[in-house]
């Protein structure tokens, strides 16, 4: 696969997790949220709460899907970007990380991942 499918690819999951966590009732405020240290592929609210979202596309299960492909590396490169974005934006509000995993055949949602 070329970097370019591979891409699209991931756009797609996170287009497919956005339409799937605005159905349950969580609204977008950004997305795509970049820094040197660490990136957020979505942030919403649901009520008060601040909810920092990874979204992993894995096409099976074969290699224990999508949420095992997240490392401590990763884990740890959201919550400082996270942490980022509430200080730069004033934000003195609880706040969670969710996962959305997402492969050929359902959707997992996972509150409160880390």
């Amino acid at each position: 696969m070329s970097q370019a499918e591979h891409l699209n690819q991931g756009q797609r999951a996170e287009d497919k997790a956005l339409d799937y966590l605005e159905q349950q009732g969580l609204e977008l405020v950004e997305r795509n949220v970049r820094y040197p240290f660490g990136e957020i592929d979505l942030i919403m609210k649901q009520g008060q709460i601040w909810v920092f979202i990874e979204v992993k596309y894995r096409q099976s299960k074969q290699f224990g899907g999508a949420i095992q492909a997240i490392s401590q590396s990763k884990i740890n490169k959201l919550r400082r970007a996270a942490n980022h974005y509430m200080q730069c934006h004033n934000i003195d509000a609880q706040c969670r990380f969710d996962v959305v995993a997402i492969d050929a055949k359902a959707i997992d949602w996972i509150t409160n991942a880390f």
